[in-house]
């Protein structure tokens, strides 16, 4: 008899292919629930409602360096991103370059977001802009009242204070009640000619392409995890829903080579694909653990120094042991 299991994920194309039956997952019946990525962390973080789920990486690594870990994660990664392109200034704020920002007064929905803890560490990494050099603000990004789903405790030198109960932080960013803004979504007033907000980076793209080829590090977002009653229970789960993963993802790259029909609205689609596997090598958007080693243990120093992670925790300790080791014929 099949295990069910209902898994939280956001469509995506790598994914697409678990959600509408293509792949199947071995010995389960899989339910997917396709929803906005917030609304999935916020109910499995608070409320564990999902056998599995897509889950921040951050919130990952808060919950398993305290006391009664609540998930086990495997290692996939529906969600990557690179995050220069996720800074946003006034049009006409002075501030060109990060260390402008330092003493200035930094907007974040949540300390505990990954794109943020990505943002706060590769400026303080590559651009000489301490985390504790700027103050910062929580808050809605478009809507009021939005709070840390999570408690962070942070180190002393870090201060972190909420906005009011009926401000956002895109109109304090319009009025100038803050400098700056990190977020994974662009805030209101952002895109098109005459907007009053711009990012940081200018050219976005090319400042992340520099990185990639410098450092090889293509930021890791999301995991998948499993709600760690149901690992316990059935601990085989953590590599079928491992390798169900992998299929999806391989069916995906199948559109890569597709050139009778594009399957994707994007005329360049292909040449764009081309040129990415030039840049990032064939493997670009890799599961696993070792292929994403070097990448993992940055975020994790990222995460000990932000008081994320409680304590040091090595990229060897993210994962189900099942899904890091295969049999060999």
């Amino acid at each position: 008899m099949s295990v069910p299991i209902t898994l939280a994920c956001e469509r995506y194309d790598r994914t697409e292919a678990l959600r509408d039956g293509r792949v199947t997952v071995a010995g389960v019946d899989l339910t997917y629930l396709p929803q906005q990525v917030e609304k999935t962390f916020f109910r499995m973080a608070r409320f564990g409602e999902f056998d599995a789920a897509e889950m921040s990486l951050s919130s990952y690594v808060l919950g398993l360096t305290r006391e009664n870990p609540p998930f086990v994660a495997i290692p996939v990664f529906p969600s990557r991103f690179f995050r220069h392109s996720g800074i946003y200034v006034r049009a006409g704020s002075e501030v060109t370059e990060p260390m402008q920002l330092a003493g200035g007064t930094v907007g974040i929905a949540e300390w505990q977001l990954t794109a943020n803890v990505w943002i706060r560490g590769i400026l303080a990494d590559e651009y000489d802009l301490p985390v504790d050099a700027v103050s910062y603000r929580t808050g809605g990004l478009l809507e009021p009242g939005r709070p840390e789903k999570l408690k962070v405790e942070l180190p002393a030198s870090i201060k972190v204070s909420p906005i009011g109960a009926d401000q956002t932080l895109s109109q304090m960013l319009a009025d100038g009640e803050i400098d700056a803004i990190y977020s994974p979504r662009a805030p209101q007033g952002f895109g098109g000619e005459g907007a009053p907000i711009r990012r940081l980076f200018a050219d976005s793209r090319a400042a992340e392409q520099e990185y990639f080829a410098r450092t090889g590090i293509f930021p890791t977002m999301h995991v998948v995890v499993l709600r760690r009653d149901v690992y316990e229970k059935n601990r085989w789960l953590a590599r079928s829903l491992f390798e169900a993963f992998s299929e999806a993802k391989a069916l995906a790259e199948e559109n890569f080579e597709e050139t009778a029909a594009l399957r994707v609205m994007l005329p360049w689609f292909l040449d764009e694909a081309a040129a990415t596997r030039e840049l990032m090598g064939d493997d670009f958007w890799a599961y696993g653990l070792e292929p994403n080693r070097h990448v993992l243990d940055t975020f994790l120093g990222y995460a000990l120094d932000q008081g994320i992670a409680a304590h040091p925790i090595s990229a060897d300790q993210l994962f189900a042991p099942e899904t890091l080791e295969t049999t060999l014929v």
